[in-house]
């Protein structure tokens, strides 16, 4: 008892040597503690760590005469409650950042749902001519001389119908040409 209060005193006067002493003689049984509250090594261990170190940052406040293990399982206590705390702030972050993705997610996809509704729109009210040979362009990956030949219709005039149906595709999104892009490789899944 007389060694621990000067052990103590030692502390609160700032020697290092008594802190490690009391460190090695208290870390098992608090470690224990707060092991039984994290119920997780690695979290208790670091609360423990923690609750020396608010521990000695604040060794002025120890009361020797009214047990300052108490103290310190007291500092150990409150240090679990925030991390708790902590932990429910985080998981509560991340679910918001979560249901925001999906959020975000789901309304770029109805945006290009949207585009895409409109993009096909514009290819059914192309001429008959014009749309089949857009098709079988886009969709169906002929080359120009291909679609002639299985037309019977010279390659100047696959390059002006498509030249056409470009034209009124363009004008229909305006300054929105990267997505078309994007949309004509989603429209080889879709049926016109």
């Amino acid at each position: 008892m007389k060694d621990e209060l000067l052990l103590l005193r030692n502390i609160k006067d700032g020697d290092q040597v008594s802190f490690k002493v009391f460190f090695k003689a208290t870390y098992p049984a608090l470690f224990g503690y707060v092991n039984s509250y994290a119920r997780n090594r690695v979290l208790a261990e670091d609360i423990t760590q923690q609750t020396y170190i608010k521990f000695w940052e604040h060794r002025e406040k120890i009361d020797i005469d009214n047990s300052p293990k108490s103290y310190l399982y007291t500092i150990a206590y409150n240090s679990f409650l925030d991390s708790k705390k902590r932990e429910q702030k985080e998981r509560s972050y991340i679910d918001q950042l979560h249901r925001a993705a999906i959020e975000e997610e789901t309304n770029e996809k109805e945006k290009l749902e949207l585009k895409l509704e409109r993009l096909q729109k514009v290819i059914e009210s192309l001429p008959e001519k014009c749309k089949k040979i857009l098709i079988m362009n886009k969709m169906e990956g002929l080359k120009y001389k291909e679609i002639a030949d299985r037309l019977d219709i010279s390659v100047k005039t696959v390059e002006s119908q498509m030249r056409i149906a470009f034209q009124k595709i363009r004008e229909s999104f305006k300054n929105e040409e990267i997505i078309l892009w994007m949309l004509f490789g989603r429209l080889s899944g879709c049926s016109l």
